[in-house]
């Protein structure tokens, strides 16, 4: 089960996110102003621009399988300075990339393992209190932000964008 939310489900996302900023930039292109103005946007003062909503979202989607899988060493390093679309959809596209290299039993006893990081000073939780209170709330937070700040800008983006593509199967 955790690989199919780590992996699949989080590549799902991100790959909706992908989705979504393509048509941001044809939204942009439509409206004749610079797509890279979006990535600066907010929407709150207080909050993170859409490029940092970004990053989060994929640094909490790859650390969240690096640290379960107890690969943290082996997690790329993104030095947040992407400043266009397609910088920051190259990182989304390395990110979806590199969650595809999870073997299914690559979290084989994930939800036992003590998971920390710096931030915690020392504490830490099980890899199943990590997943559930900590790296999906996240991931979905900053993915959702993302989407907002983007539809408050005008992008003709609706919850079908948000969600993707559905395995919907014939009713028996």
């Amino acid at each position: 089960m955790i690989r199919a939310i780590v992996v699949t489900q989080f590549s799902k996302m991100l790959t909706n996110l992908l989705a979504i900023l393509d048509e941001a930039e044809k939204f942009a292109g439509e409206k004749k102003f610079d797509a890279g103005v979006l990535l600066q946007s907010r929407l709150s003062p207080d909050q993170f621009s859409l490029t940092q909503q970004i990053q989060t979202a994929c640094d909490t989607a790859k650390l969240g399988a690096a640290r379960l899988s107890d690969r943290e060493k082996d997690a790329p390093v993104h030095a947040d300075t992407e400043k266009t679309l397609a910088e920051i959809k190259a990182r989304i596209a390395s990110v979806v990339s590199y969650l595809g290299g999870f073997s299914p039993d690559a979290f084989a006893g994930a939800a036992e393992r003590r998971i920390t990081q710096p931030r915690w000073q020392g504490k830490t939780l099980s890899g199943q209190e990590f997943l559930i209170q900590h790296v999906i709330p996240n991931f979905y937070f900053h993915v959702a932000t993302a989407y907002a700040i983007l539809r408050h800008n005008g992008v003709g983006i609706g919850k079908r964008n948000y969600l993707g593509d559905m395995p919907y199967r014939a009713a028996a």
